[in-house]
C-alpha cells in the first residue's frame, strides 16, 4: 500500500486483522502501521475512528487499539444492537454505588403493604392546599421568571424563622430537595478521598450521597441517647476528619433524640477537632405531638454547623424544598456549588413552598400529622410485640416514620425481607443503615406510608408469618 492509499482501504485491512484476533488483543501501534502499510498519521486516524464507530475496536488514550467483543458490531443500516463496551474503559473506576438505596429486590407486586417507604400516605400529606399554592402560584406574573439563585428571599426568611436563633435570611440556601442539599454539602466541604464520620447505623442515601463526592464514611456508634461524644473525639484524632454527618433529631433509623449535654458536647469536639458538623434535620416538623429540640445550628457561635431540613417529609414527596443553613467561606463554596449544578429551584414551586408555610393550616397539617403518626406508632409497636416473639424495639420513638427493631438471633435480616415480600409486607433490612458490618440484625419498619392502622395490623402479622417461615423455631 502506497501513500495514496485511501483510509478505506487501510480500514478493510484492519477489518481483517481483527477478524484474526481475539477481543481485547493489541493491535498495531500507530506509528507501525504507518510504517507498515506506508500511509500518513491523518489516514490511520481516520481507519482507526471509522472501526471504533462500528464498535469493531476500542480505543483507550495512552494505552492503545484493542479489537472489540465480537457479536456486538453495529448495523451500518441502522440497527439497534449497540456496542457501549468502549464506555467502561472511558468512564474508568468512578461508580456511583447506589446498592444502598436500590430494591434488591425490585419494585413490590400490586397488593404489597408498603412499610419500607420514607414519605407519608397521601392520606396525611396536605394534598388539597399544595394543589391550591401551587395553582395560585402558576398565576402570577412572574410565574416563570428566573428565581434567585440563593432562592426566594420571603422563602428563606420563613426557613430562617423555623431555625430559629441568630439565623438570618442571608444564611440560608434554597434547594431542590433534602437529598440535593446533602449532595451539595458533602461535595463542597469535603474533597475525594476524605474521610467524613458518620452515625451507625445511618441514613443510607447519605452514605450514597458521600462516597457519589469520593469520601470514605467512617462509624461512629450510637447509643439510647445518640451519638457517642467519646467515641466521636476518638474518631477525629484517628481519621483526620473534617466532617461530622448527623441526625441530632429522631436519627434515622433508631428514632434517637441526642441528649441537650451531648448536644453541647458534639459541638464541642467538632470545634476543637477544626470540623464542620453536617445535621440533617429532615425530621423538624415529624415530632410526635411532644417537644422538638432546636436545631444545632440555633446555638452555633462559629459556623461549625451546616443545617439541612426539607418539606418533602412532612409535606408530600415532590414538594422538593429544601435547604442549606451555614455561615461564612463555607456557605459561599456551596452557593459555587448549586450554581454550577442547576442555577436554580423552579420559581412556581418555592412560591408554592412559600404559600404553605406562610399559611395558618400549615401548623394544623404539622400538629394533626404529629398525632397521626404517634397513634401509627403505637398500634404497629404493639403488632410487631405480638406478631416477632424475641424482637426487640430500639424504644418507641417520639418522632419520625419508622421504627428500629433488632432481631432475635439466628434470623438474617435480607432473608426475613424476601421472605416478607413474599407474603406480601415490604419492609427494609437493617443492614443497609450500616457504613461497615452491622452488630447485628435489624430491620427498619415503617408506619407511615400505610392506608391506615387496618393495613398497619395486617402488615405486621404478614411479617410474623414471614419470620414463621424463616424461623420456625423461633416463632
Amino acid at each position: 500500500m502506497n501513500d495514496g492509499s485511501t483510509s478505506g482501504e487501510l480500514a478493510d485491512s484492519l477489518r481483517a486483522l481483527v477478524s484474526r484476533l481475539s477481543p481485547g488483543d493489541r493491535l498495531p501501534s500507530s506509528r507501525e502501521l504507518i510504517k507498515e502499510y506506508r500511509v500518513g498519521p491523518a489516514t490511520v486516524a481516520r481507519a482507526i475512528a471509522a472501526l471504533a464507530a462500528e464498535g469493531a475496536v476500542v480505543t483507550r488514550p495512552g494505552s492503545g487499539t484493542f479489537a472489540a467483543q465480537r457479536g456486538r458490531l453495529r448495523d451500518a443500516a441502522g440497527g439497534n444492537d449497540t456496542d457501549t463496551d468502549w464506555q467502561t474503559v472511558a468512564l474508568t473506576d468512578r461508580a456511583v454505588d447506589t446498592h444502598l438505596i436500590a430494591d434488591p429486590l425490585g419494585p413490590p407486586p400490586a397488593g404489597t403493604i408498603t412499610m419500607d417507604g420514607g414519605y407519608v400516605h397521601r392520606s396525611l400529606q396536605p394534598t388539597r392546599a399544595l394543589s391550591a399554592a401551587l395553582a395560585r402560584a402558576a398565576r402570577r406574573p412572574d410565574a416563570w421568571d428566573r428565581a434567585p439563585a440563593g432562592g426566594l428571599m420571603a422563602l428563606r426568611t420563613v426557613f430562617a424563622q423555623i431555625v430559629g436563633g441568630s439565623v438570618t435570611p442571608e444564611d440560608v440556601l434554597v434547594t431542590a430537595g433534602g437529598q440535593s442539599a446533602l449532595s451539595i454539602a458533602f461535595r463542597a466541604i469535603a474533597g475525594p478521598g476524605s474521610p467524613v464520620l458518620v452515625e451507625s447505623p445511618t441514613y443510607p442515601r447519605a452514605l450514597a450521597a458521600a462516597r457519589a463526592a469520593g469520601l470514605r464514611p467512617v462509624p461512629v456508634p450510637l447509643d439510647a441517647d445518640g451519638l457517642r461524644p467519646d467515641m466521636l473525639a476518638d474518631a477525629f484524632a484517628m481519621t483526620g476528619a473534617r466532617l461530622l454527618y448527623c441526625q441530632p433529631t429522631f436519627q434515622n433509623p433508631t428514632g434517637t433524640v441526642l441528649t441537650p449535654e451531648r448536644r453541647r458536647q458534639i459541638l464541642d469536639v467538632a470545634r476543637a477537632s477544626g470540623a464542620f458538623v453536617l445535621e440533617d434535620d429532615f425530621a423538624r416538623h415529624l415530632g410526635h405531638g411532644g417537644a422538638v429540640p432546636r436545631p444545632l445550628v440555633a446555638d452555633d457561635r462559629d459556623g461549625t454547623v451546616v443545617h439541612v431540613t426539607s418539606l418533602t417529609k412532612p409535606a408530600a414527596p415532590s414538594l422538593r424544598i429544601g435547604v442549606l443553613v451555614a455561615r461564612g467561606p463555607v456557605m459561599e463554596r456551596m452557593r459555587a456549588v448549586r450554581l454550577v449544578d442547576d442555577f436554580f429551584v423552579t420559581r412556581p414551586l418555592q412560591e408554592a413552598a412559600l404559600e404553605v408555610l406562610s399559611s395558618p393550616s400549615w401548623d394544623r397539617h404539622v400538629r394533626a400529622l404529629g398525632t397521626a403518626l404517634r397513634e401509627r406508632c403505637a398500634t404497629l409497636a404493639a403488632a410487631v410485640s405480638q406478631e416477632i416473639p424475641g424482637a426487640t424495639l430500639a424504644g418507641l420513638p417520639t418522632g419520625g416514620l419508622h421504627l428500629w427493631v433488632r432481631l432475635p438471633p439466628g434470623v438474617e435480616d435480607t432473608v426475613l425481607t424476601s421472605a416478607a415480600r413474599r407474603r406480601g409486607v415490604a419492609v427494609s433490612a437493617g443492614s443497609r443503615y450500616f457504613a461497615t458490618e452491622p452488630p447485628a440484625a435489624h430491620l427498619r419498619i415503617g408506619f407511615a406510608a400505610t392506608a391506615d392502622h387496618a393495613e398497619l395490623t395486617e402488615g405486621a402479622r404478614r411479617l410474623g408469618a414471614a419470620f414463621a417461615d424463616v424461623g420456625p423455631g423461633l416463632a
